[in-house]
């Protein structure tokens, strides 16, 4: 039995050694942690704002908020995971007409055109969050908003880095085969 391998592994010979290896699945097991964390904290505090808002007419003033902020986190997140696993939204019109060499090509430009807009977004938000440290925003009465918000910009910037992986590894892809995904 060969181990399962994550979207961005490829085959042994490659220009990549063991410890980009080791660095990705410690970094697939991060994420899916966080995942776990973020989806069960959410599930409990709101289930408990609804249990101490219908039988104890009361609940914590800064429950909706954290809600809406592990959203956010859980959105990133599921992003990060969906690009790691090569399931996130994509249209492939062309793939269906076009040869397997071209269509090696057309995913490279793809993965490099997707690269370069998660990219222009981390430089975005990681903006929206400095004018946020700036200006001292808080959220929840006591938490600065920076704190919070700084999920956009790594997140943004782990997917430019997982996409310009993707790119310089599939030309070294058998004909044909496509990255394993972890499931």
């Amino acid at each position: 039995m060969t181990p399962q391998k994550t979207a961005l592994q490829v085959p042994e010979a490659t220009f990549m050694g063991p410890i980009f290896d080791k660095l990705e699945k410690a970094g697939t097991h991060a994420e899916d942690a966080l995942l776990l964390i973020i989806l069960i904290g959410m599930i409990l505090l709101a289930g408990t704002q609804i249990i101490l808002r219908n039988f104890f007419d009361t609940g914590f003033f800064w429950g909706d908020e954290l809600l809406r902020l592990l959203v956010l986190w859980l959105t990133i997140a599921g992003g990060l995971a969906a690009s790691r696993m090569e399931k996130h939204i994509c249209i492939s019109v062309l793939d269906r007409f076009l040869p397997a060499k071209a269509q090696m090509v057309s995913r490279v430009i793809i993965d490099i055109f997707t690269a370069a807009i998660c990219a222009l977004f981390a430089w975005h938000s990681a903006r929206f969050v400095m004018s946020s440290y700036e200006f001292e925003d808080m959220l929840m009465r006591h938490v600065p908003a920076w704190s919070m918000q700084i999920i956009l910009p790594i997140g943004f910037g782990l997917m430019t880095y997982r996409h310009l992986v993707l790119a310089l590894r599939r030309p070294f892809l058998k004909s044909g085969q496509e990255p394993a995904s972890s499931s």
